[in-house]
């Protein structure tokens, strides 16, 4: 089995700088994760974009769409920023044979008490058992495509 892992920044990536009270994308800490959590699978990590995902635009929904239509791998874990991950999975939900399984975090992974982690664990775990299709991995619940939000308010995803 191999795990395509591909990186677009979001929360899960953020660096908060102190000085300027502001957080900005960094280095995507996918690796990190995976190597702390002792995978024992083969997997890389593709890095597309470091943009918090109000910065992700429709040109880049559909330039990872044609990498993904023209890449060699089956099984795919995104991490990706929470504010229009729906819009990406829905771009994405037309792709046939591939498990596409978007996930991020509502706190910075560098973060003491963060989600990130158990989301990425989250989503390992769907893309090896769900059927081809593409699936968004938050707040301790797997979403099909196109039936899921943020529910900003409540600061979680749920399902429509």
């Amino acid at each position: 089995m191999h795990i395509r892992f591909i990186t677009t920044g979001g929360t899960i990536d953020k660096i908060y700088f102190d000085a300027l009270s502001q957080f900005e994308v960094g280095e995507s800490v996918v690796q990190h994760v995976l190597t702390d959590g002792l995978v024992d699978f083969e997997y890389d990590v593709v890095s597309m974009f470091q943009k918090d995902s109000l910065e992700i635009d429709d040109d880049d929904r559909q330039a990872l769409r044609e990498f993904i239509e023209s890449d060699d791998a089956n099984l795919y874990v995104i991490t990706h920023g929470t504010d229009t991950m729906p819009a990406t999975a829905k771009v994405l939900d037309s792709l046939e044979g591939r498990t596409i399984v978007l996930t991020g975090a509502l706190t910075p992974a560098r973060f003491r008490t963060t989600d990130a982690v158990f989301n990425v664990g989250m989503a390992v775990a769907t893309v090896q058992v769900a059927k081809p299709g593409v699936y968004i991995v938050m707040s301790g619940q797997v979403f099909e495509a196109g039936a899921v939000r943020k529910n900003r308010a409540e600061n979680r995803f749920e399902k429509t």
